[in-house]
């Protein structure tokens, strides 16, 4: 853009007749506009590990949203200073490129390329501020704080960054390894989650170590990113969509390279395993369920992480491991470039073939491993409704009767239990909601046209679910946990809480009362004398230990569950029962040894039918005596 300016030049007579022209005053020449660059924009050179066929430059705006520039724009994006106009800086960008690029040429990539991008701002604006186009509106964080500054987090990398070292990362992964098989081929990933859904205090406390999880994820991060030789920015949250999320800037690691980037990607991740860890030897050093509950929701959080359909950390850690830095709305063309007979999409023809492969494997791994987690919380579904259900009926039934009895304090206190029950159960239906109307509008867009592929994808999810749901009615899938007595009974009113009989107790009645024959029937207990013999101390035993075979709380007197050893032949050691599991996995009060575990034994010394005293977990009941006892399918 150039602007002329015509004078015309005046003669006079000068000295000696002669005609003398006028030396008009000196203007100025052509006026060029003089460009600048749009607020906080930083230019990170070349990107390093590139998946194109040619070089890309990375520029990240003010606002976040990074942009790809060409060798050329990038030239010219670097000589914009405020001060230049756009003939110096032409002159500056043909020495760079090696080739002439005139005056008009730089005028129409900044006014046709870089103010389109947000690079540059217009030439008439005033402020620096751009209003430049998002690839995604709805993923952007809204009302963002900071939480920790640039020199608190310094300091946070400084101190976690030996985490990093290749020989603590190796042993971390060993150990997460072993972690896994034990807690989901021995123990059992969903017990610990069913015990916390019956005890409304545990899911304040599992609440707290998610977000505790979610902190040291954002540490990882920052570490790895000063381990690798970059500076971390600070760490903040805001809203991703309608849920409080974290993030940490770390803007100045795509000038380290591939290895230092995609660490920095997979240190979030990382540190989860090493949270996971550490809440496992929590669980073994106190024995307390609800830490592994946070260790298998744990393996949710990691899995959503992986996952590259939205910016969470896999799709950094795809886009750095394929070389695309703007990953989002090209996956499913390179996915379907990858079948064999198709065309490649124009919109992927500049990827190389490695990255479209690196794209393809990482999408069809991710994909399996959530679709398997999401196949365990579905078959495990009947016992995570059944337990729900009954804690949140017994909770509203116990704050009910409060009200109406005019325990005003108690019922106001039961609202909050009923709250922080409601409150879990009500995000898993909406997320499932959420997640069945993507999984439908995916497939309709995926068989829009082909109507053989749409009946074979509905006959395949019926099938799928008719299973599921005849091996739910059937009985195939585990069993819900009993109920346990509250943690806190105040949170719970209503609710009974179950005492423990003392041993001593148990044994004084036994001696009193030689035999007691119950009738399986469900009929009373009735006394029957026995002059002929007294027990001996291997009756006496079996008398004390007569848990149901699946590890359940006795019932009531009178119920095969809970039948006494009656007079006759000496019961031997052999016929205890050894506290074996029930498909549905075991209640935490089976003990291998129930002789030696009065909790567990019903109250049947005495001659009226009290009800036996369920067993209630100690000490000595702890999993880690038993740990092939608590085996789920």
């Amino acid at each position: 853009m150039t602007v002329t300016v015509e004078t015309e030049v005046a003669v006079v007579p000068g000295p000696g007749g002669f005609a003398t022209p006028v030396q008009p005053p000196h203007l100025p020449g052509p006026v060029f506009p003089v460009p600048r660059l749009s607020a906080g924009l930083r230019l990170h050179g070349e990107y390093q590990g590139s998946g194109f066929n040619e070089p890309r430059y990375i520029a990240r705006r003010g606002d976040g949203q990074v942009v790809q520039l060409s060798r050329l724009l990038h030239l010219v994006a670097g000589a914009i200073d405020g001060e230049r106009d756009t003939e110096g800086i032409s002159h500056r960008v043909s020495g760079l490129f090696g080739r002439e690029v005139s005056e008009e040429n730089v005028a129409y990539l900044i006014e046709n390329k870089l103010i389109p991008l947000g690079v540059s701002v217009p030439y008439d604006q005033e402020d620096d501020e751009v209003d430049a186009p998002r690839s995604d509106l709805l993923l952007a964080l809204k009302g963002h704080r900071v939480l920790f500054d640039e020199r608190r987090v310094a300091r946070i990398g400084r101190s976690l960054a030996w985490l990093h070292r290749p020989a603590v990362v190796a042993a971390v992964l060993f150990a997460a390894v072993a972690m896994d098989v034990w807690l989901f081929g021995y123990y059992g990933a969903m017990t610990p989650v069913l015990h916390v859904l019956d005890q409304p205090v545990l899911l304040l406390v599992v609440f707290a170590l998610t977000v505790g999880s979610l902190v040291f994820h954002e540490f990882g991060h920052a570490s790895a990113c000063r381990y690798g030789g970059a500076r971390p920015g600070c760490i903040g949250c805001g809203l991703f969509l309608i849920w409080p999320s974290m993030y940490t800037d770390v803007t100045d690691v795509y000038r380290i390279g591939r290895a230092g980037r995609i660490r920095t990607d997979l240190g979030g991740v990382y540190f989860n395993v090493v949270f996971m860890l550490a809440l496992t030897g929590c669980y073994f050093l106190t024995g307390q369920p609800f830490f592994l509950s946070a260790v298998y929701l744990g393996h949710f959080e990691v899995l959503e992480q992986l996952m590259p359909a939205v910016r969470l950390d896999g799709y950094y850690i795809l886009g750095d491991l394929a070389g695309i830095p703007d990953l989002y709305g090209k996956i499913r063309p390179i996915v379907l470039s990858m079948v064999p007979g198709r065309p490649t999409p124009p919109e992927v023809a500049d990827l190389k073939r490695s990255a479209r492969v690196i794209v393809t494997t990482w999408v069809c791994t991710m994909v399996p491993l959530l679709l398997g987690d999401l196949g365990y919380a579905l078959w495990n579904l009947p016992r995570i409704l059944a337990t729900g259900i009954r804690s949140l009926t017994e909770q509203l039934s116990g704050t009910a009767d409060a009200f109406t009895h005019g325990q005003f304090a108690s019922g106001t206190v039961g609202l909050l239990g009923c709250l922080m029950l409601v409150c879990p159960l009500a995000g898993m239906a909406y997320l499932s909601v959420r997640l069945a109307g993507r999984l439908l509008r995916a497939a309709r867009r995926a068989t829009a046209g082909r109507p053989r592929l749409r009946a074979a994808l509905c006959a395949f999810g019926l099938v799928a679910a008719g299973g599921l749901c005849c091996a739910w009615v059937v009985g195939l899938t585990p069993k819900p946990l009993p109920p346990q007595p509250p943690i806190v009974p105040v949170l719970q009113p209503g609710v009974p809480v179950v005492r423990v009989v003392p041993k001593h107790s148990v044994r004084a009645k036994v001696h009193h009362h030689p035999s007691l024959t119950v009738a399986p029937s469900g009929s009373k207990p009735s006394e029957t004398a026995s002059p002929s013999a007294s027990p001996t101390p291997t009756a006496t035993a079996s008398s004390l230990a007569v848990p149901s075979p699946s590890g359940t709380h006795p019932g009531p007197a009178g119920t095969p569950s809970a039948t006494a050893a009656t007079t006759g032949p000496s019961v031997g050691p052999t016929q205890l029962p050894t506290g074996t599991s029930s498909p549905g996995g075991p209640s935490p009060t089976g003990s291998p040894t129930p002789a030696r575990t009065p909790s567990s034994t019903p109250s049947t010394g005495t001659g009226a039918a009290s009800p036996p005293a369920p067993a209630t977990p100690g000490r000595s009941q702890t999993p880690r005596r038993s740990p092939r006892a608590r085996r789920t399918p």
